[in-house]
């Protein structure tokens, strides 16, 4: 018979059976989890941890070398290896402190960097002061990269000191207001204790040793890069495990590998014809992000006519940016109407202007003598020589050969031949080193175009102009700029420099490209984006603090 105790015991039995049976029923009714999501089940109930994942595959359009800052540069890949004192970049409003605690304006030309402790590199060396002082001493008297002019010339770093043993101090040859928002937040930090014994840096192919969450562990020229995560970053274990990056130049291919399953997201920047595939395609998703990059046509200055201001307007007002956005890009893209730099930059004029207007180009260009004295629909300069010009553009980039085909027809319109040239990669950049060129498309990223800093620099180091060639409009803006203390103020004076150089410009602004990545939302469904970087950078991949930072920019 039933006893008080049996009675208990049958009840306990039945509230344990039921319990069972409601789990059961609760685990059909949702997908079991895979291996990388259970890897990522742990953490608190209050603070869930962030899904993990084992091994993520990128295809890289290119190969930037074996990141070591001055054989190649991709900078989001630098970033995964190397931090910044603020972070992520001089195209946000107010960068983030990074390997600094704080910094701190002391007059117009002095500054002081508190650096955070207990940092280490890859090796395992402490990462100290020592070390930015090392590397802002060698970027500024070493030989030039993407990075140096920051400290060697725009601005110029006069001084590199330690105050302590945590504090650097810098004092500038001439009021650098901007160092924190720009030089802080560009320049990677390298490790002294490898690079001090660097006598030729572009002849350096060690693999990396950076602080950042990822190590560059395996690298083959033109073929693949794999990184291993970092899991003692300071700013928290990243969530993928290893990254492994194959170089797929072909844009074909490389999308064709992201269908099959080859690699998990692609560099490159998904084409308008190829979006709707993609975005119905299952298991995909498609990310749009805010590039600060210009499909730029390059004038060369250095030679007649484009040495001349008004010819450079002129060629500038013949381009309907329009109707290659409308035609090329279907549509998905900006045209490039507001000129260079970006629009999109905390550190460009909001009232720049560059229209199409051909009845315009017409007219200066008669202005100049430039006219068609033999009928043949090509106008002559004066010395008899017709405006007829070659447009260079690179093979790999298919929808910038239709925009030079494009270009070639609407300069017919207004008596100027060109004939377009589609050149492989290694050639393009030769001509791109040598200056031989008439024009050329080309594309110019955040750096170039998102950086005011840069902006000033490009006009004196050959890109958008060469300082040993008189400006003496610009370049008395430029010494305006350099005197300035104001960061307000200096802003102004940059907007000016920006006015005066589209209604001349060196650069045409075609378009403002609407970059897309397509990627395996069931690999990985974790990007966010950083602006100029696109949805590949280090952001993307660190736990949720991290990014949760980042969102707040």
């Amino acid at each position: 018979m039933f006893t008080r105790k049996s009675f208990g015991l049958m009840l306990t039995y039945l509230l344990l059976l039921s319990m069972f049976v409601l789990g059961c029923q609760s685990n059909q009714s949702q997908p079991a989890p895979s291996q990388d999501q259970a890897q990522g089940a742990q953490g608190t109930a209050a603070e869930p941890a962030a899904k993990t994942v084992s091994e993520l595959k990128i295809g890289l359009p290119s190969d930037a070398g074996p990141i070591n800052i001055y054989t190649g540069n991709i900078d989001y890949l630098t970033e995964l290896v190397f931090d910044k004192l603020f972070s992520p970049s001089p195209y946000v409003d107010k960068p983030e402190p990074w390997l600094a605690e704080s910094a701190k304006q002391l007059d117009d030309v002095t500054w002081v960097v508190k650096i955070r402790d207990g940092v280490k590199w890859h090796d395992g060396t402490p990462f100290t002061a020592e070390d930015v002082k090392f590397t802002y001493e060698y970027y500024r008297d070493g030989p030039a990269n993407r990075h140096t002019h920051h400290v060697s010339e725009v601005p110029h770093i006069e001084k590199i000191e330690l105050d302590d043993p945590s504090t650097v101090r810098f004092t500038c040859a001439y009021a650098c207001p901007s160092l924190e928002r720009i030089t802080f937040a560009d320049l990677p930090i390298l490790p002294k204790h490898i690079w001090e014994k660097v006598e030729n840096p572009r002849k350096f192919t060690d693999l990396p040793v950076g602080t950042g969450p990822y190590k560059l562990v395996e690298y083959k020229a033109d073929q693949y890069y794999k990184f291993e995560a970092n899991k003692d970053y300071f700013k928290g274990a990243p969530l993928v495990d290893t990254l492994v990056m194959p170089v797929i130049k072909d844009p074909t291919a490389i999308f064709n590998a992201l269908r099959s399953g080859e690699i998990d997201i692609s560099a490159r920047p998904l084409p308008p014809e190829l979006e709707a595939s993609f975005t119905n395609a299952p298991n995909m998703k498609v990310a749009e992000t805010s590039p600060l990059s210009i499909i730029e046509l390059k004038q060369n200055y250095d030679k007649a006519p484009f040495n001349t201001a008004e010819f450079r307007n002129a060629m500038s007002l013949a381009v309907d940016r329009q109707a290659i956005v409308d035609t090329v890009m279907l549509g998905k893209g900006r045209a490039g109407l507001k000129g260079y730099p970006h629009p999109d930059s905390p550190w460009t004029n909001p009232n720049l202007s560059t229209p199409y207007d051909a009845e315009k180009a017409k007219s200066v260009m008669d202005g100049l003598k430039f006219v068609d004295t033999n009928n043949d629909g090509v106008r002559e300069m004066p010395d008899g020589k017709p405006l007829a010009f070659s447009l260079k553009v690179p093979s790999t980039e298919p929808s910038w050969i239709r925009a030079a085909e494009m270009l070639k027809d609407q300069y017919a319109k207004v008596g100027v031949k060109v004939t377009v040239e589609v050149l492989d990669s290694g050639t393009m950049a030769t001509v791109g080193q040598t200056r031989d060129f008439d024009l050329v498309i080309s594309n110019i990223g955040a750096h170039g175009v998102a950086d005011p800093d840069q902006f000033v620099m490009s006009h004196r180091s050959s890109y958008l102009w060469n300082k040993t060639i008189p400006y003496p409009e610009m370049d008395a803006l430029q010494k305006q700029w350099m005197a300035e203390t104001s960061l307000d103020k200096r802003k102004e004076i940059g907007f000016a420099m920006q006015e005066l150089f589209n209604k001349q410009p060196t650069s045409v602004a075609l378009f403002y490209p609407e970059e897309k990545f397509a990627y395996r939302s069931d690999r990985f469904d974790q990007w966010v984006e950083s602006k100029g970087y696109g949805i590949i950078n280090k952001y993307s991949l660190l736990p949720d603090g991290a990014k949760k930072a980042k969102a707040e920019q």
